[in-house]
């Protein structure tokens, strides 16, 4: 089979698609024909050694996947030969197969494309957890997302609106902030153009937000939890913008505020139930049309490269896939 391969740590530009041997399930595995791969930010991290979780070399990159069960290891009874699945895998995603355990597997909605699919779980797993389990979300409030624009910041527009809330949505372009409004975002800041604090004062009535969504990290952090009203909830989901921000502890002093941090990875570990129970709750949501996943570009695996790139460089929006 064809695959992308990490040989050694670096940049997308060392990647490299490679034919190497289909992998042969163990007990508790199931191999996936891979019909849809999504790009995320910690794929651009995994391959840099820079990511929590590290992969012995050499590796495929790619953490999710949608695509046909062709083989099944011992014990892998909860799933066939032929059936439509859609898989968190961690890495191993970029490729023509993938090894998936069986407990990090879910069925396939049958109304749901492979691309949607392949790209669906990471960010609105994450967006739901962070919202509905963490931020404890209510009808009413008003939630602020940094980076709307992309494959989080969508999901958190859309989950947001979905649990009742009022979404105002930052990024860095009018066009960004067009994609927004067509997702369902009440309000807008183009927080290159526009001063942040003020427009949120002005947009809050100076009461300031209830929740923010943060997957960017950089210099808006600080000004988004300056920008939280009393009991406001800062929701840490990561750092695309590359740099970590150091906050100042006296801000959720004063605020009564809190500060939260969201690993949806380690939650599906370690509270399987509880995101079992998200991930079905989100399909439902699917269904019923309340929730529309952009998928802006496809790429074949040896423009895979070229999709991490347009990640690592914010031009993507909404989720990009990897199509074997």
């Amino acid at each position: 089979m064809r695959a992308v391969m990490c040989r050694r740590f670096g940049p997308p530009e060392t990647l490299a698609v490679e034919e190497v041997p289909s992998p042969v399930p163990g007990p508790g595995d199931v191999r996936v024909h891979v019909k849809a791969a999504g790009v995320n930010f910690p794929d651009a991290l995994i391959i840099q050694d820079k990511y929590q979780s590290k992969p012995p070399l050499p590796f495929s990159p790619g953490g999710e996947l949608a695509g046909v069960v062709d083989a099944v290891g011992e014990g892998a009874a909860r799933f066939a030969p032929g059936q439509r699945v859609i898989g968190f895998t961690g890495w191993g995603a970029f490729a023509e197969q993938a090894l998936v355990p069986q407990d990090r597997l879910i069925p396939m909605p049958e109304d749901m494309p492979f691309e949607i699919a392949g790209s669906f779980l990471m960010t609105y797993g994450t967006c739901y957890h962070a919202l509905k389990d963490r931020g404890r979300l209510a009808a009413g409030e008003t939630v602020l997302v940094l980076g709307a624009a992309g494959g989080i910041g969508i999901a958190a527009i859309e989950i947001a609106k979905a649990l009742g809330a009022r979404v105002i949505a930052a990024a860095s372009s009018d066009d960004k902030l067009r994609t927004c409004r067509e997702h369902g975002a009440d309000e807008t800041i183009n927080y290159q153009s526009e001063d942040l604090r003020e427009r949120l004062k002005g947009l809050t009535g100076g009461r300031g937000v209830d929740v923010v969504c943060d997957p960017v990290g950089g210099g808006f952090s600080e000004l988004a939890l300056r920008s939280t009203g009393w009991r406001g909830r800062y929701l840490v989901i990561g750092f695309a913008g590359g740099e970590i921000p150091k906050i100042p502890l006296n801000l959720p002093l004063l605020k009564g505020c809190s500060i939260v941090g969201v690993f949806w990875g380690d939650f599906l570990r370690r509270e399987p139930a509880s995101g079992e129970r998200d991930v079905q709750e989100l399909i439902a949501l699917y269904r019923a049309g309340r929730i529309r996943p952009l998928v802006s570009a496809r790429y074949a695996l040896e423009q895979a490269a070229d999709a991490l790139q347009a990640l690592m460089q914010r031009k993507v929006q909404g989720k990009v896939v990897v199509v074997p």
